[in-house]
């Protein structure tokens, strides 16, 4: 069991550092999170965080003295780092736990704790004593082998998902912004109060459909993983069942997308068909957040 719990904790690290590793960039940037801002301490930080990573792991792996304390106290400290970000208000932001696009919730510190715990119960001794020579060497072996089996699981799942997405964004890329339809970009809009968002979120998204539109329900799946993001608020609103709210936005038709700062001004806008052309929707507001001039 004591190598089993070395090997599984080997292996979690070399996952984090490796993915860390593949997009170091964008791993360094999510370090802002915990209010390292400047981009070369930022870089320096997130390649010593690999290599002691990588260096944690070989040490259980090779069964040296110390390596599960010094893993219980790596993950105890991320831990603490990022409850104390939870606690600033800094959730859903990237936290460069595993790749450059996790996200920082209460389930990262419940996970690093865990990981201590069981760390500090190896390095404690409280488990029988590790066997040595060809007994261990076999059992790290078919815990890694199990672990890229899992792993290789994971891997099919994520690329059926992706095959899904891709179907789902058969179609041009683009929507359909025509400036003279629908809500009144870089003005705020008083039906936006409707989209109610979480405190996670930082923008809004409207999302117009009728009951009798064939397409609408065609779009319904990329409607849906759309929303699937925490960072966006995003409502539904129905022809009939929401006309005042229709008539205020002034919709040309449907399926057509509002997204909206979280202060109700309109940053972009169009009819779309495809997940492809809503995200564009998402992506075009991003882009003019900042440097859009909001209408008085």
């Amino acid at each position: 069991m004591t190598t089993v719990l070395s090997t599984w904790l080997a292996v979690i690290l070399a996952i984090s550092a490796g993915l860390k590793a593949w997009r170091a960039g964008q791993a360094a940037e999510a370090l802002a999170t915990y209010g390292v801002a400047r981009p070369a301490a930022q870089r320096v930080l997130e390649w010593g965080l690999i290599s002691v990573e990588l260096g944690l792991a070989g040490a259980l792996l090779s069964g040296a003295p110390g390596a599960a304390a010094g893993a219980a106290a790596l993950f105890l400290l991320f831990a603490l780092l990022t409850t104390a970000a939870l606690l600033a208000g800094r959730g859903g932001r990237p936290c460069a736990c595993f790749t450059s696009a996790s996200r920082l919730a209460w389930t990262s510190p419940l996970r690093a704790l865990a990981l201590a715990t069981v760390a500090g119960v190896l390095a404690l001794g409280w488990l029988p004593g590790a066997p040595s020579g060809y007994e261990r060497w076999l059992t790290v072996a078919v815990s890694i082998s199990l672990a890229a089996a899992g792993a290789l699981a994971l891997a099919v799942l994520a690329l059926a998902r992706e095959v899904g997405v891709l179907r789902m964004e058969a179609g041009g890329r683009g929507a359909l912004e025509i400036g003279e339809e629908g809500p009144q970009l870089g003005a705020a809009q008083p039906w936006a109060t409707a989209v109610h968002a979480s405190p996670r979120a930082i923008m809004a998204l409207a999302i117009f459909t009728s009951d009798a539109c064939p397409l609408c329900r065609r779009v319904e799946p990329a409607v849906a993983h759309v929303a699937a993001d925490p960072l966006l608020a995003v409502r539904v609103f129905d022809e009939h069942a929401d006309a005042p709210i229709w008539a205020q936005a002034t919709v040309p038709g449907s399926p057509y997308a509002v997204a909206l700062d979280l202060a109700g001004v309109a940053l972009a806008k169009g009819t779309f068909n495809s997940l492809a052309q809503l995200e564009s929707v998402v992506a075009t507001a991003r882009a003019r957040e900042r440097g859009l001039a909001v209408a008085a």
